[in-house]
């Protein structure tokens, strides 16, 4: 991986548009408002549309990959839908982020026992990374770069797994790797569970394994831009989609994640709590800013 060399007097440049937290809030609203939005639900072939009708004016090439999988539990075949906004799709030097738009289909971890097999809404889990990759869509529209092409994965299948089977978790992303559209990227940024309103990012372990590099640069961007929520220490590991993705592409692949949401006393994660009303629009505007900087000091190398 190419070694990106920051300078704190560079982190303000002129030509890095602001994040709006407001604009991703909206947006985390907007999918929420659709629903519980698991493969094979009515939310899900909602959410299609709302992503189809949004990304195809948002983007200079939309990838639209559908995959048909045999649902990990349940003995039925399952429809999942990874998107990719490209930007500047001919350039060979190019980053990626990355987010999953589905929902989980049971609140396992809910304190009331009757919930546990309901869905959750997906506030944090899922909506957030994905509000985040929508305003950055929206940004590069109205923004050019020069030098780098990015790309935006919005993907499908993540949460489905069950309590001690990784095999269930990421199942877009493992799909997505099966056939890559080209180029591919340096490297890759997952942002999950990134609107907490109680934020603090550890770096993540499996992220410090996979690519150090980049996890130091990006935390070293959060700080600089006065963001100490991005802690510089080592976090638990998370097999998330950024995980499956290292395993099976090699792609150079770090997570953003508050795992421990709201903290490390009460939980949210996969529970009924995800909701809205939990999240953060500040949280949002951290985590989105961090990342526009990473990219517009990306295209001024």
């Amino acid at each position: 991986m190419k070694i990106i060399i920051f300078f704190i007097s560079c982190l303000f440049t002129q030509n890095t548009p602001f994040f709006s937290g407001d604009m991703a809030f909206q947006f985390l609203l907007e999918q929420c408002e659709i629903g519980p939005r698991y493969p094979g639900s009515e939310g899900h072939l909602k959410t299609k549309k709302y992503f189809e009708d949004y990304l195809i004016t948002k983007s200079h090439k939309l990838e639209i990959m559908d995959e048909k999988i045999k649902h990990p539990y349940k003995d039925f075949q399952l429809e999942l839908t990874n998107y990719m906004a490209r930007f500047y799709p001919e350039r060979e030097n190019r980053i990626m982020f990355m987010a999953h738009w589905d929902t989980r289909e049971i609140a396992d971890k809910d304190p009331i026992k009757e919930n546990r097999n309901l869905p959750i809404l997906g506030a944090n889990d899922g909506a957030s990374g994905i509000a985040i990759l929508m305003v950055l869509a929206d940004m590069l529209t109205k923004n050019s770069l020069y030098n780098i092409g990015v790309d935006l994965l919005f993907l499908d299948g993540e949460d489905m797994g069950q309590s001690g089977d990784i095999n269930g978790f990421g199942l877009g992303t493992l799909e997505f790797t099966k056939n890559m559209p080209l180029p591919l990227p340096r490297y890759a940024i997952c942002l999950d569970m990134v609107a907490d309103k109680e934020p603090s990012f550890p770096m993540e372990l499996f992220s410090l394994k996979q690519a150090p590099e980049l996890v130091y640069i990006v935390w070293d961007i959060a700080n600089d831009l006065g963001y100490h929520q991005f802690k510089r220490e080592i976090g638990q590991a998370v097999y998330d989609d950024h995980r499956v993705l290292y395993l099976n592409s090699g792609i150079p692949s770090i997570d953003i994640i508050d795992f421990e949401y709201p903290n490390a006393d009460t939980n949210y994660w996969h529970t009924l709590s995800d909701i809205p009303e939990n999240c953060s629009k500040n949280t949002l505007e951290m985590v989105g800013n961090v990342v526009t900087t990473l990219i517009f000091m990306e295209d001024n190398q």
